[in-house]
Formats: C-alpha cells, sequence, structure tokens
C-alpha cells in the first residue's frame, strides 16, 4: 500500500486526467511540483509526477519534456525508496513504461529513430514487469507503438 502523501496526491490528480479534467490535473502537478522542490525533489515524487504530467498535456513538445524529466528522475531512484514509499513496481519496473512513452511522443513528432530506440528500450526492459493488469497493459502499449512504426 502507497504510504508516501505526495505520491497518494499525485495520484488523485491522475484521476482528475482520468476524468477529462486535464487542466485541474495539470495545476495540481504543478502546484506539488512546486511543494517537491521541481528539478531538486525526491526522484521517486519527480518521476512519478512527470510521467503523469506527461500524459495530462495537450503539446506533445511538453509532453516530451515531461517524459523526459520522468526519465532522468528514475534513474536516481533506489529500491529502497521505492519499499519506503510503498510503491507496488520495482524501479527496473518504471523503464517500460518510461520508455513506452517517449517511443509514442518521438512518433508523434516524426522522429522515428529515437521512437523506435525507446521502444527497443521498452522491450528490453519489460521482463521487470509481472503478468498482471499493469504489465499487460504495458505489453498491449508497446504492441500498439510497434505497430504505428511498421
Amino acid at each position: 500500500m502507497i504510504t508516501d502523501l505526495t505520491i497518494i496526491r499525485i495520484g488523485q490528480a491522475v484521476q482528475l486526467t482520468h476524468q477529462g479534467e486535464r487542466e485541474a490535473a495539470r495545476l495540481q502537478f504543478e502546484e506539488i511540483w512546486e511543494e517537491i522542490g521541481g528539478e531538486e525533489g525526491d526522484p521517486l515524487q519527480r518521476c512519478t509526477l512527470a510521467h503523469a504530467m506527461a500524459d495530462a498535456q495537450d503539446d506533445v513538445h511538453e509532453e516530451l519534456l515531461w517524459d523526459q524529466r520522468a526519465l532522468a528522475a528514475a534513474d536516481l531512484i533506489t529500491e529502497a525508496r521505492i519499499e519506503e514509499a510503498g510503491v507496488t513496481v520495482s524501479a527496473a519496473g518504471l523503464y517500460p513504461s518510461l520508455h513506452l512513452n517517449l517511443s509514442e511522443c518521438y512518433r508523434k513528432l516524426g522522429d522515428l529513430d529515437s521512437a523506435r530506440e525507446h521502444l527497443e528500450r521498452a522491450q528490453a526492459t519489460i521482463g521487470a514487469l509481472g503478468d498482471d493488469e499493469y504489465g499487460q497493459m504495458i505489453k498491449n502499449g508497446l504492441e500498439q507503438v510497434a505497430e504505428r512504426l511498421r
């Protein structure tokens, strides 16, 4: 069970995105981003927030920027921090989704070489995910992006 209150708040803002309240979600994400110290904040919180903020963007260039922030923060996350926060995905398990999102951004921007590179990186890390609903969702996403890149 997630115990990090900031991660919980980020999850609540994600729900706004799912409900179509993208502007409200972005405002909450911006507020939390400031509270955690932005680029200097806790890597797990930064990664989680940036990954979610990317999904709330209307402009693909902004989406890419947030996805890149998420990936940079992921490189600093330890398993101990994951456990402390009560997050169920391992640190390694963050990468398939992060690379999937980057691949799709680059595809939308027409940078197919970068899109393929991140698709390959996502595929190379997919083993870190379980065969649960989340893992299946990411695998399906990889198949969809691979099809679009063919």
